[in-house]
């Protein structure tokens, strides 16, 4: 069947009720996310006011899912996918508590910040690759691409609502109810997936020894190398995750050194990123078709790079907003471009894996971006580490746009489910 694009893309998707308790499920879910993700950062820079240690948290936050990452796309090839996110989402919500409890008593250090935030990552490399596969089980195929559309949406309005959110609990009672409203946004998404109706959403890998698990490994990144479009897409992915996506770590230092606006303004900072991805995702979600994306995808790189270069070059706080709507417009168009394409292009067999390295390049490149920026501005300050990674984006995008139309070839087409 044809993929249906506008409006009624949206429509077609939202009709499906596994899919519509899922989005539901999320809303919630992902502004308690944002919120915590906001006060952490903001937290680390009052008690270290260090970029380094900016940069380790968001170590401590992504890395993970580079060791475990592999492992956890392999298990998700071969368990049910719902159970799997039910574990994760309980042991996320206990993180929670944990934060907010300390947080409350007094006993929070960044050393003691690092190590929750570390096993939250942890939790996080295990339930990303399900949660990513979950997907094409509660949506038809000619639905799909609206679908990562429609969550692309529901995260970066969180982008711009959790900021705003986490800004108003920090102001007026203090950082831990941050940690408490994530707390309960993960009851809410658990309560949620109780509520789904899947059949025994697992792929054939199920029925395998695990004794096989590591040549499935090995066996799903030779598939994800191998093949010319998904191969590309994840040196993109890994190059803008490394060059372009590590400012967002570096933002409370912008709000306070650079423009000297403090908390508010960093929640506002992050919030613009937010409601350009919001307008990013929209744009995707509401073309409801894989064909010409490789192109758009492309072109996005430029946007981002050009955009950076803007945000790193000015003092004028009202000129960075505009130029952080831009990027979190563009970064949007490429993360979620990419995803989809990658959904339609790979194996069925191979989902859970392809999707794990997805996830583990997508979480853990920004990681090593962060800390090596986050090492530099200690030197160099925060603006030309940032500059830097715009101008290796430029050369991405003009190597990327050589190859665009074979990498479109391999990955626009129909796929079996």
């Amino acid at each position: 069947m044809a993929a249906i694009s506008g409006f009624p893309a949206l429509a077609a998707a939202l009709r499906e009720r596994n899919y519509r308790t899922f989005s539901i499920g999320n809303i919630l879910s992902h502004n308690g996310t944002w919120a915590q993700r906001t006060a952490v950062l903001w937290f680390t820079w009052e008690m270290t006011g260090s970029g380094f240690w900016l940069g380790l948290m968001t170590v401590a936050d992504l890395l993970p899912v580079v060791f475990i990452g592999p492992v956890a796309g392999a298990i998700a090839d071969r368990v049910n996918l719902l159970t799997m996110m039910k574990i994760t989402q309980v042991l996320a919500a206990i993180q929670s508590v944990v934060l907010a409890v300390l947080t409350f008593a007094g006993m929070m250090t960044p050393e003691l910040l690092f190590l929750l935030v570390l096993a939250n990552g942890v939790i996080l490399s295990f339930n990303q690759p399900a949660r990513l596969a979950m997907v094409p089980h509660l949506i038809q195929r000619e639905n799909l691409s609206a679908a990562i559309g429609i969550n692309s949406m529901i995260f970066n309005s969180a982008r711009a609502t959790g900021p705003m959110i986490s800004g108003v609990l920090i102001d007026g009672w203090g950082i831990a109810f941050a940690f408490v409203f994530n707390a309960l946004s993960y009851v809410w998404f658990i309560g949620s997936l109780y509520l789904l109706r899947l059949s025994n959403p697992r792929s054939a890998k199920a029925r395998t020894p695990a004794r096989e698990v590591p040549s499935e490994i090995a066996e799903g990144f030779r598939y994800a190398v191998g093949h010319a479009g998904i191969g590309r897409m994840l040196v993109i992915l890994s190059v803008v995750s490394i060059c372009g996506r590590p400012y967002m770590e570096l933002l409370s230092g912008f709000a306070d050194e650079v423009f000297g606006r403090g908390a508010e303004g960093y929640a506002f900072m992050v919030s613009m990123t937010g409601i350009g991805a919001v307008a990013g995702g929209f744009w995707l979600a509401q073309r409801g078709q894989v064909t010409g994306l490789t192109s758009r995808v492309v072109l996005a790189l430029l946007l981002l790079a050009l955009a950076l270069i803007g945000f790193a070059a000015t003092n004028l706080f009202v000129f960075a907003l505009a130029c952080l709507l831009i990027t979190g417009f563009a970064v949007i168009v490429i993360g979620v471009g990419e995803q989809t394409l990658l959904q339609n292009a790979v194996d069925p067999a191979m989902r859970g894996r392809v999707m794990s390295l997805y996830g583990m390049i997508g979480r853990g490149a920004p990681a090593i971006g962060a800390i090596v920026m986050g090492s530099l501005a200690e030197v160099l300050g925060f603006q030309a580490p940032v500059l830097g990674g715009a101008i290796l984006l430029l050369v991405l995008w003009w190597w990327a746009g050589q190859r665009h139309r074979g990498m479109a070839g391999t990955l626009e087409g129909e796929r079996p489910t």
